[in-house]
């Protein structure tokens, strides 16, 4: 493999605690009680709009979710970085491929200032060539735009690209470039990896090296 394209949340960072408290400082500014834990990382994947409206409910009128969401991307963009950190192994496993010469890159429905914010705070802006998020082009994952714009940028083909991922959007959205697709076990949403399964699945990043060659 030439070009590895990474998720973020739940694949190379924890930022389970800094979305939950960027969420419920949404809802509890609008005077709405808390959400659980496990209750918001289980709506992470599709995109901060996605999430809000989840988080506000399916019967929520647009102009509600909409508020909810301004509030949830100013509290967020301002506090990015409290909790998250790498998960365990990403940040040699990301050395290494980018030691050895691999197109690296990250690919995610966070938005895509935010998604910039974390990057650059977690030093690893030199290691991938392009970071884009949900609305960094006219369509998100799990189309396969963002893939097929980074196998365009980097001249290398489907068959020596990989998409690394912690969910079923990750997935989806390599079957949909036709790429290959690697799960992580550890992520937020490792349940959905059984009913749309990857090529292959790892507990820990440094075990991706071996698809280095």
């Amino acid at each position: 493999m030439q070009l590895f394209i990474f998720d973020l949340d739940g694949t190379l960072i924890d930022s389970k605690l800094d979305i939950v408290a960027a969420v419920n400082a949404a809802r509890d500014q609008m005077g709405l009680p808390g959400l659980a834990t496990e209750t918001i990382a289980s709506y992470v994947g599709n995109g901060a709009p996605v999430l809000m409206q989840k988080a506000m409910g399916a019967d929520a009128p647009a102009e509600l979710v909409a508020e909810a969401l301004r509030r949830f991307l100013d509290y967020y963009h301002a506090n990015p970085l409290v909790h998250t950190k790498l998960y365990p192994g990403v940040r040699e496993a990301l050395d290494e491929l980018h030691a050895c010469g691999k197109a690296l890159a990250v690919l995610t429905n966070k938005p895509e200032v935010i998604t910039h914010q974390i990057v650059e705070g977690l030093n690893l802006k030199n290691h991938f060539f392009r970071s884009y998020g949900g609305d960094s082009m006219a369509e998100r994952k799990p189309h396969p735009m963002g893939i097929e714009k980074l196998m365009a940028e980097s001249g290398i083909g489907a068959t020596d690209t990989l998409m690394v991922g912690d969910s079923y959007v990750d997935i989806r959205t390599a079957r949909n470039a036709g790429v290959g697709a690697c799960g992580v076990t550890y992520g937020f949403q490792p349940e959905s990896l059984i009913t749309d399964a990857p090529d292959f699945l790892i507990d820990d990043m440094r075990e991706l090296l071996a698809h280095a060659g």
